[in-house]
């Protein structure tokens, strides 16, 4: 900074910026409250169906969020200038002082562009003598004034790189960048600068000091957004790829592979977490670095060039929350890899050697296979995994042999195959071993969980809140594909018994899309019966009743539906007991009728559940009977917040005027209590050792499961004085429409899927 710019600077344009960002922030705070509590606040009470369940709630919803970004955003930029201003003030106080002392000792100061000089204050034909005379006083004012101006310039340009880093973070919107103050952000971009230099060096020369910064570093900066944009973009996308290859091989640096191989774990989650904060930065930098990784994916990486781009790039997205753009154009070249490595799906690929170095330290498989990471990166962003499964992987025109007899003619034609269809029909899996030389199931498992993700919306392994949008088309789409490839193949499910924990958490969160299919009734009458926010999906009897006895053959997967089908079962009982339910929202005049239609429907589901727990438990599987139990009891612990929300019904269910599913209240009275009891029951069995006759517990779990119905009948009719339900035995009514139910599962399935059936 020159000297006569700081001697002579007007300050008054920065205090009113100041003072404007104050009033901003100020201002935004406001609106953001107003956004949070009352848009979204509203959005979330209201009548919400069809497209805007799906479209409209979710766009409020993401306004609401673009209010507290920019709430964020102006308080740390306020923080900015207020701390440059205050800084740059005391610069300039302290450079005049500076001036003055030296004045005072018959010393002035002149200042040039670029720079300034320091000399006596005396006729220019006995300075040079008076100079020397005084050299000690000159150098002495000299470098305070240079120590002066050298901090003034860092603060200035600190600010300047700080705003410019946070204004690259997004082209559109707000960032969400947020720093208490100037010398935070400045900090965090120094550090990244540092970390990546250490993760550019040669490693066969990393020391293990230089790794334990390293990841300390990453672990500490992992969510800061200027951090983590700043060391990727300094790392490069082809130097993010060589760390981690060169890391991983045992061949490079065998003294720090020996000592830190312990902790590669945690340097893999950390980088990945910072990874994926840097993705969503939309700065140039950025948007090269994301390209550039892509165009690597399919070539050769780090100082032995043995695994590819992918395979190193897809174990960094196991965790974090990646860019959806990003990971949607990094799996379509990955597809368009995987079609070359296959042949187009005629063959496996990426079979892993013991020669092959260990590039996942997270568990499970050995990171060879780079579809088993990507998957496990999409489990955590639903939208992206939504779209890739719903992508094309092969066309009828091109070479492949995916056939199908479309007209029931016998002639085989050329099918199209969506991504979905491959990977959950098709692909040729590699065998997957762990560290340890154990066989593991990892690539398949993480396909489940990012199925929970692209069918639910949410990430997989957490349950919908509030805030969750209502299914939408494509989710709706691919949950009819789902459920009509395990329909015309269970073994697809349960030769695989590791998915069914998130394939019944699917199936819990479409129960009124199910429960629609098991009426054989498409009318409107039945879309008021089983009312549906955002878009249904669109399935038949015969495939729901496949999918729920595939399900139950598995402790886990059975759990989440039976669970959520009691909590969904008593929420609809409070549904349509309520007197202020509007008239053109009621199934029917007659809510008996109703009471009956919605308790048979609750018992198919538990009854077609326990078909196929008594399937598992007879059959070859040989499940335990308590394992079921001690998986329902477990959902216990898992229920937070609104009771229907909590488990998983929430979202599906449509939103009343009068308050909505699961909107605390009587709904929540009624369903805590029948689950209460759900729960006691489970724990009750879990804990009793003797063996059941297969029969004995057949009508067991049709006597409870009816005594459940009869409760939220019950409950409900009480809680909304119902006396003219209750002088009809409404909560006996339920009962046996329930036990009804329950039956008719054991004769459906023997109809339409007897080869899953297990004799009760």
């Amino acid at each position: 900074m020159d000297l006569d710019a700081l001697r002579s600077a007007d300050f008054s344009l920065l205090d009113d910026a100041v003072s404007d960002w104050k009033t901003m922030f100020g201002d935004l705070d406001d609106l953001q409250v107003s956004a949070d509590k009352g848009l979204r606040g509203a959005a979330n009470k209201a009548n919400w169906a069809g497209f805007n369940a799906a479209v409209s709630k979710e766009f409020i919803g993401k306004t609401t969020e673009e209010f507290a970004d920019a709430h964020t955003q102006a308080k740390t930029i306020h923080g900015i200038l207020s701390d440059t201003r205050d800084e740059l003030k005391g610069y300039q106080k302290q450079l005049n002082e500076a001036i003055e002392r030296g004045r005072q000792k018959n010393l002035t100061v002149i200042g040039y562009e670029g720079g300034f000089t320091v000399t006596t204050n005396v006729p220019p034909e006995g300075r040079a003598q008076q100079d020397k005379d005084n050299s000690a006083a000159i150098t002495a004012l000299r470098d305070e004034i240079q120590v002066i101006l050298s901090k003034a310039d860092e603060s200035d340009n600190s600010a300047s790189t700080v705003l410019q880093a946070i204004a690259d973070q997004s082209t559109l919107g707000f960032s969400d960048a947020t720093y208490t103050d100037r010398d935070s952000a400045a900090k965090a971009i120094k550090d990244a600068e540092e970390l990546a230099k250490i993760a550019k060096k040669n490693p066969e020369n990393l020391t293990t000091a230089e790794f334990d910064k390293l990841n300390a570093g990453l672990k500490k900066y992992a969510n800061d957004d200027l951090f983590a944009e700043r060391f990727a973009t300094s790392l490069g996308a082809q130097g993010t790829l060589d760390f981690w290859a060169d890391i991983n091989h045992p061949g490079v640096n065998p003294d720090l592979s020996s000592a830190r191989r312990d902790q590669l774990d945690d340097l893999q989650k950390n980088l990945s977490l910072t990874l994926a904060t840097a993705s969503q930065s939309d700065s140039a930098a950025m948007t090269d670095w994301k390209s550039k990784l892509i165009e690597t994916g399919d070539k050769p990486v780090g100082k032995y060039g043995s695994p590819l781009g992918f395979q190193v790039m897809s174990n960094l997205m196991r965790v974090g929350d990646y860019d959806d753009r990003f990971l949607n154009s990094y799996g379509d070249k990955l597809i368009e890899t995987e079609k070359k490595f296959t042949s187009n799906g005629r063959h496996g690929a990426w079979q892993s050697i013991p020669s092959n170095p260990e590039l996942n330290h997270l568990g499970g498989d050995t990171g060879w296979d780079p579809v088993t990471g990507y998957l496990k990166g999409l489990s955590n962003s639903p939208d992206a995994a939504t779209e890739f499964f719903n992508d094309t992987f092969v066309t009828k025109d091109e070479d492949h042999d995916f056939t199908q007899d479309k007209d029931g003619d016998g002639n085989e034609a050329k099918r199209i195959l969506s991504n979905f269809d491959y990977l959950f029909e098709e692909r040729d899996w590699p065998h997957e071993v762990d560290s340890e030389g154990q066989e593991v199931n990892t690539g398949r498992n993480n396909l489940a969980l990012a199925l929970e993700a692209a069918t639910t919306g949410h990430p997989a392994g957490e349950m919908p809140t509030i805030d969750t949008p209502a299914h939408n088309a494509e989710q709706a789409k691919l949950m009819q594909s789902l459920v009509a490839s395990i329909a015309e193949d269970p073994g697809r499910l349960t030769g695989n018994g590791y998915m069914s924990d998130s394939i019944g958490q699917i199936t819990s969160e479409y129960l009124p899309d199910i429960n629609r299919a098991m009426t054989d009734d498409s009318d409107e009458d039945t879309n008021k019966l089983f009312p549906v926010a955002g878009t249904a999906a669109s399935l038949n009897h015969r495939d729901v009743t496949a999918l729920l006895v595939s399900v139950g053959q598995n402790p886990e997967g059975y759990a989440a539906v039976e669970v959520a089908n009691k909590a969904y079962m008593a929420t609809l009982m409070d549904y349509h007991m309520n007197p202020d339910l509007p008239s053109g929202d009621k199934y029917s005049n007659d809510t008996q009728f109703a009471v009956e239609q919605l308790a048979h429907g609750s018992g198919e589901i538990s009854g077609t559940l326990a078909i196929g727990r008594q399937e598992a438990v007879a059959g070859p599987a040989s499940e335990s009977d308590d394992s079921y139990d001690h998986a329902v009891s477990q959902w216990k612990n898992g229920i937070s917040g609104a009771v229907g929300t909590g488990i998983g019904v929430g979202t599906t269910f449509i939103a009343s005027p009068i308050g909505g599913a699961a909107a605390g209240g009587a709904a929540g009275t009624v369903t805590s209590l029948v689950l209460e009891e759900l729960f006691q029951n489970a724990e009750g069995h879990a804990k009793d050792d003797a063996g059941t006759d297969m029969g004995a517990s057949w009508e067991t779990s049709l006597e409870e499961n009816a005594s459940y119905t009869e409760k939220a009948a019950e409950l409900a009719a009480k809680v909304h004085s119902r006396t003219d339900l209750q002088d009809l035995s409404i909560d006996e009514k339920a009962r046996a429409a329930a036990q009804q139910g329950f039956r008719d599962a054991g004769t459906n399935t023997e109809y339409m899927a007897p080869h899953l059936k297990t004799d009760v």
